[in-house]
């Protein structure tokens, strides 16, 4: 028995988690792109959350006395052509959007996770599945979003559905990438010896190997979630109309953008803003959880 597999007791395996675990968190917080990254998403998830304490007013409430105020004291952010306070959409139009980005995340770790792991692991199933993502992947990520959005109706659960079927593929790829590196190391090995289960082996020993370059492409995800949920409501593709959208709210404000130019600088400005946090969020992780760097500064 060679003193590797001799080192891998259960009190060495735990120690050596607890060791990379403080290690990585020290990393990330000198990280300057992952700090920048973790404060903007921050304010942007706070603003989300406390949407109902922001608002002045309901994002919906028509003034039409007060229609096209620029931003000042009263009104922040300005109000549209009803008189409604921008102040209030574009908080509600936050918490759609990392609604919808959370929702396209959590079917991109499940369905991304199990197809790459299979794709991976069992050679049999490699060549169709990965067959099927490069039929998904060789349509423009748009463009195929706009296709199922329009075939299943414009709403947010289809927004969810038609962008999460865009990223699987790209996901299932990058951890069968993973599970194939993985699945060749000798601890992999030793259990296959040892008569364990395919399904021990995959979900016990290999995919918690996986998680980092996952994680990373879920903080993508994420961001490209939000920005393409904006294209499908400007075209009327994503959410209701009735409801503030940053992608509804741009659309809006196009035919004013001479007389209120806010009504379209804003919501722009704050799907920059997400955009950007999440972007700079996951370079951070990358860096950070990526093994190569990981060894350099070993």
């Amino acid at each position: 028995m060679s003193s590797r597999t001799v080192s891998e007791t259960p009190a060495g395996v735990v120690a050596r988690k607890y060791f990379w675990r403080g290690r990585i968190a020290r990393r990330l917080m000198k990280h300057r792109s992952f700090v920048i990254g973790a404060v903007l998403c921050t304010l942007v998830l706070l603003v989300a959350i406390f949407a109902p304490l922001i608002a002045p007013t309901d994002p919906n409430r028509m003034a039409i006395r007060f229609r096209f105020q620029p931003p000042s004291w009263d009104f922040p952010l300005g109000t549209d052509n009803l008189g409604r306070n921008l102040v209030s959409r574009v908080a509600y139009g936050a918490r759609l959007s990392l609604m919808i980005g959370l929702g396209v995340v959590l079917l991109n770790a499940a369905f991304g996770v199990l197809l790459g792991a299979l794709a991976g692991y069992f050679e049999r199933l490699d060549g169709f599945l990965m067959r099927l993502s490069d039929a998904l992947m060789a349509f423009p990520s748009i463009l195929l979003a706009i296709g199922i959005a329009a075939a299943l109706g414009a709403s947010a659960t289809t927004a969810v559905i038609a962008l999460a079927v865009v990223y699987i593929p790209r996901t299932a790829r990058i951890l069968r990438a993973s599970v194939l590196v993985v699945k060749e190391q000798e601890f992999v090995q030793a259990s296959q010896a040892a008569g364990a289960s395919h399904g021990r082996i995959l979900f016990r020993r290999i995919l918690p190997n996986c998680m980092a370059p996952l994680i990373v492409q879920l903080s993508f995800v994420f961001a490209y979630a939000v920005l393409s949920e904006a294209v499908l409501s400007f075209l009327g593709l994503g959410a209701p109309p009735t409801t503030p959208s940053w992608g509804i709210l741009i659309s809006e404000g196009r035919s004013y953008i001479r007389e209120a130019p806010w009504l379209t600088i804003v919501p722009g400005g704050a799907i920059a803003v997400t955009v950007l946090g999440l972007n700079l969020l996951g370079d951070g992780l990358r860096d950070v959880l990526d093994p190569r760097v990981k060894m350099d500064g070993a």
